[in-house]
């Protein structure tokens, strides 16, 4: 493998110049600068991210904690950090938490062993004192998708109390008045600010939402078809349904055509997201577009910033608030 010295010599220069050239500084001209490159890609070198980072004082990576690999949703906001990493040439580090304490933890932990200064953490898990911990020993920590007070300035975040409220203002405004709920059964705030903002809704509407008209199971496609099944099986009168997420909202669909249901004309339902699939399900999806690819960005974006020296401003916070997708799976009734 060639080294910084292979290529000084094969370019006849410094060592000083190859590492100027390495880390963009200042004091070699463009055509040195060109020979150098062209030498470099020629045998194959690669500078060491660790000492590059020494020299540039800048972090050469950045770590991501993400919930799930597999879910749609998280690979929203990779791409979103990607963005950002892509046009600083800056790598990324990418793990799962599992919305578990451990796993997320670990996760962390596995990218202050490998040095990183700049983190987009997505943490349902950790408790608040923890995170804060993290946010004081680690420069460019920055959290997605979660609010802390104490590090208001570290935290790009969505107003799912909000999301909840135009959710069922949209449904109601269809005229819907009986409506049931599919939520996520993980012990998290984001399904609890969304039932929130949905009864926040359905109390102003003076209409009722029975706790026997909310069923609770995994957030995917199949927990949506569980939970459906669930309420039907109740005989529950209902004309929409309002869902967790995308995926809910797919499984939900699924199971009432199975039935024999039509969606919509005899059920409507929404979904929270707007990931790919809700473009592509027959009918397509209406539903709540979450900003997290916009939101991941930003948060890479101070990440880096926050990593590089630039301090978090006091009064500062990054609040997002989804919006109303309108598309085939709601009719007025």
């Amino acid at each position: 493998m060639a080294t910084i010295k292979d290529i000084a010599q094969a370019a006849g220069v410094s060592l000083a110049t190859v590492s100027r050239v390495i880390n963009n500084g200042p004091k070699v001209g463009n055509d040195t600068r060109k020979r150098v490159k062209k030498i470099m890609e020629e045998m194959g070198y690669r500078p060491n991210a660790n000492a590059r980072a020494l020299v540039t004082k800048r972090s050469a990576s950045l770590g991501v904690v993400i919930a799930e690999l597999h879910d749609p949703f998280f690979a929203m906001l990779a791409h979103g950090v990607e963005s950002v990493t892509r046009k600083n040439n800056v790598q990324i580090l990418l793990s799962a938490g599992s919305i578990e304490k451990e796993t997320e933890l670990r996760a962390i932990e596995t990218l202050l062993e490998h040095r990183v200064e700049a983190m987009v953490v997505h943490s349902k898990a950790l408790d608040d004192e923890t995170l804060i911990g993290f946010a004081k020993q680690v420069p460019g920590f920055v959290l997605i998708n979660r609010y802390i007070p104490e590090i208001a300035n570290r935290c790009v975040w969505l107003d799912n109390v909000t999301g909840g409220r135009l959710m069922a203002e949209y449904a109601i405004n269809q005229g819907h008045k009986h409506v049931a709920v599919i939520s996520s059964q993980y012990r998290i705030d984001d399904p609890n600010h969304r039932l929130e903002g949905i009864r926040n809704a359905i109390d102003n509407a003076n209409l009722s939402l029975p706790e026997s008209m909310i069923e609770y199971a995994t957030p995917d496609q199949e927990g949506g078809e569980l939970a459906m099944q669930n309420l039907l099986a109740t005989g529950a009168k209902f004309t929409a349904v309002l869902a967790y997420n995308d995926a809910m909202a797919s499984g939900a669909m699924t199971m009432l055509q199975d039935h024999g249901i039509a969606v919509p004309d005899q059920v409507s339902v929404m979904g929270y997201d707007d990931v790919l699939l809700a473009k592509y399900c027959r009918p397509k999806l209406t539903t709540l577009r979450y900003p997290v690819e916009m939101m991941a960005a930003k948060a890479a974006e101070l990440a880096l910033k926050y990593a590089s020296g630039s301090m978090p401003e006091d009064g500062l916070t990054f609040k997002y608030t989804p919006t109303v997708v309108k598309r085939d799976s709601i009719v007025r009734v």
